[in-house]
Order: structure tokens, then sequence, then C-alpha cells
């Protein structure tokens, strides 16, 4: 039977101190995930296993007949010895030699910014990346319809691999849309100004309007009309993210032009007519 005094390099006198801070320390020097043999390490914690309980530091101390059943397990592997395994995994004695975080590739964040119709539409984009380990990469990204400003998209597996061995990091694609000249984009809905005469406002008017996807609606003004009114267009709106035959709205606001270079006789006849 090994002397588990000498295996831990302590005294028999030692107190539990000493034999915690002789074990850390010969545990961390040969833990077979630092190289160590594992042999070793398995004579280490039969030593501490003994050596740190009273009882059977006593028994050890005093050898009797039966004492075999302490040391070890039926498979030859000491009580404990799967869970000091786990300190370098962060398990529940990572504190005795502090956690160590397993080497991990770094996940890649990039940016593209795309016009309000390729929103609309979806795009593949086709890019090339140059990856911290210095490989270059071409990557083909669908961007989906609906996608709204600021989202971002996580391509799985396609980030740094500078690690061998080690699964790859990710890339995070953040798509800015840029503004429109004619639409506003509110959630799904679609919002532009429609501008019509006082005239056409206080009689009625149909008018024609272009969709974000150069469709030509036929719209009706109702007669009386007033400024700020809001016509709502089911459907000719963003396709929904999750469900791109989904639309939103397409909502028309209402601003009217009111002349400010009346004749004289055009001024007469509408205070003859409204006066």
């Amino acid at each position: 039977m090994s002397d588990y005094y000498s295996t831990l390099g302590v005294s028999k006198t030692a107190n539990q101190d000493e034999i915690k801070k002789a074990y850390r320390k010969l545990a961390s020097q040969y833990h077979p995930d630092r190289g160590g043999s594992k042999e070793q390490f398995q004579e280490i914690q039969a030593a501490y296993d003994t050596l740190s309980d009273p009882e059977k530091r006593a028994q050890y101390d005093n050898p009797q007949p039966n004492f075999g059943q302490f040391g070890f397990q039926a498979n030859g592997v000491p009580p404990g010895f799967e869970d000091i395994f786990t300190a370098f995994s962060g398990g529940p004695f990572g504190d005795i030699f502090g956690r160590r975080q397993r080497p991990r590739n770094r996940n890649l964040n990039v940016q593209t910014t795309i016009t309000l119709e390729e929103a609309f539409n979806g795009k593949e984009v086709i890019a090339n990346l140059n990856l911290p380990s210095g490989r270059d990469q071409t990557l083909q990204i669908k961007i989906p319809p609906g996608i709204n400003d600021g989202m971002t998209l996580r391509l799985s597996g396609m980030g740094d691999d500078s690690i061998p061995n080690v699964p790859r990091g990710d890339i995070h694609l953040s798509v800015s849309i840029l503004p429109h000249a004619v639409f506003r984009r509110q959630g799904d809905d679609l919002i532009r100004s429609l501008v019509i005469t006082c005239m056409d406002a206080m009689l009625g008017k149909t008018v024609r309007v272009t969709t974000i996807d150069n469709k030509q609606l036929d719209v009706s003004i109702a007669a009386g009309t007033q400024p700020g009114s809001v016509l709502s267009l089911q459907g000719h709106g963003m396709p929904n993210l999750n469900n791109p035959l989904m639309r939103g709205r397409l909502l028309l606001e209402i601003n009217i032009i009111v002349p400010t270079d009346l004749s004289e006789e055009q001024k007469k006849v509408l205070k003859e007519v409204f006066g």
C-alpha cells in the first residue's frame, strides 16, 4: 500500500490545512488536463481522500483488515475522481484551482446597408471577408424580405476559425436601411404624402399612386376630404418578416395645397360661390 503521507509530501502530524494545501498544489501539477499522469493523479486523489477524512485517516494510521473498502471504488477509481476533473470545466470544485474557460473561436460583427426596396424584396449579398486567421472567406447571405432597420442576422459557424479543432464562431450581420425619398416605414406599414388641391379636396377626385413595388393604384379622394386625413390601402406595405405573404398597409397622408396667387377675378368668383 502506498504511503499517502509521502505521496502528498507531508508529515504524519500534518494538520488539515497543510494536507489540503499540498493536495491542491500536486493535483494542479499532475492533473491529466495539464499534461500530468493519470496514475499519479489517481494516487494523489486517493491520498487526499483518505487523509482529509478524520475517520479514514485514523483507520489508515491504524490499519484494520477491512480498511481496503475505503480506498477505491469497485472500478478502481478513487471517490471524487470524476469531481476533480470537473474542476477544469467549471464544475463544483472549480474554485480549488480557479476556473478555466475552454478556448473558443470568436464571433465576428459585420454591417451592411440596403435600400428600402431591397428590404421589401429581400437581397442576396455576396461579400469577401478577411478572417482573423488570415483566411479569406466569401459570404453568400440572404437578407429576408421585410427585414427591419438595425436587425442583426446570425450566421452560425461562419466566424473566426483561428483555433483548430474548436467549433467556429458566428458572424453577426447588422443591417441598416437607407431613408427613402417617398416612403417612411412604421412597422410593416409604409407612409407617404399625397398632395392634392383644395378643389380636389372639396369636389373629390381619383388620383394614381405608385407603390413601393411600382404598382399603379387608382385611389378615390372623397369630396370634402380634410387636411391631415389618412387613407389606408391594405396589403400594399412591407412584407411581414415572419410571413412574407402578409403585408402591411400603405398609408396616404393627405396634404392640401392652398393657392397663394389667385387673381382678383378668381377671388371674386370664389366669394360669390362661397360667400
